[in-house]
């Protein structure tokens, strides 16, 4: 099983939206996260299958929430990239990529 390593960004970027949904609802926050992690455990499982998003960069999305994940397969780790809403400015990760 390969280790799942988060970005800086990413861990900022889902400590926010937890916050975000537990000011909206009590519980909700705590909802989005346990669907996060569920979605990291498919990714575990079946880490190539994931569409492409761009160039070695996979998105799986998550269930009941408009975000999706955004991450690469290293030689070593998944690195998630960015846990990215479906619906705000789409491209906004590029700059994340490796040169």
């Amino acid at each position: 099983m390969m280790d799942v390593v988060f970005s800086e960004l990413a861990t900022l970027e889902l400590n926010d939206a937890v916050a975000f949904y537990e000011l909206e609802h009590p519980g909700l926050g705590a909802r989005f996260k346990k669907e996060i992690f569920s979605t990291l455990k498919r990714i575990i499982q079946y880490p190539t299958v994931w569409a492409m998003e761009r160039n070695e960069i996979r998105r799986c999305l998550v269930c009941k929430f408009p975000y999706k994940i955004l991450y690469s397969v290293e030689k070593d780790c998944i690195l998630i990239l960015a846990i990215a809403h479906q619906h705000r400015k789409p491209d906004y990760w590029i700059g994340r990529l490796k040169s």
